[in-house]
């Protein structure tokens, strides 16, 4: 659809599309998000693939991917509430 089309839209129609986007870029940001965990963690833990993670492994991969979550986590609301601000000064 060109802008054009949106033009032709009704104001529910634009909601409703909005929210379609929206969901499309969360789903986006949750596989990069995971994409990103999951190289840099298997970077970290696993030093000689095989077919399968020993005890070692799998601990390291877990605490790697709690760590990520929590660190994206509290950059996240940092962010928003960052924006929260600058929204409130103008």
């Amino acid at each position: 659809m060109d802008a054009a089309g949106t033009n032709k839209l009704t104001s529910a129609q634009k909601e409703e599309l909005m929210d379609q986007v929206k969901q499309q870029m969360a789903i986006m940001s949750a596989q990069e998000l995971l994409s990103k965990m999951t190289e840099k963690c298997f970077k970290k833990c696993v030093t000689k693939p095989g077919t399968s993670l020993d005890s070692s492994e799998q601990k390291c991969v877990a605490m790697c991917m709690d760590r990520f979550m929590d660190s994206f986590n509290l950059v996240s609301r940092s962010y928003s509430n960052r924006l929260l601000q600058e929204r409130n000064k103008m």
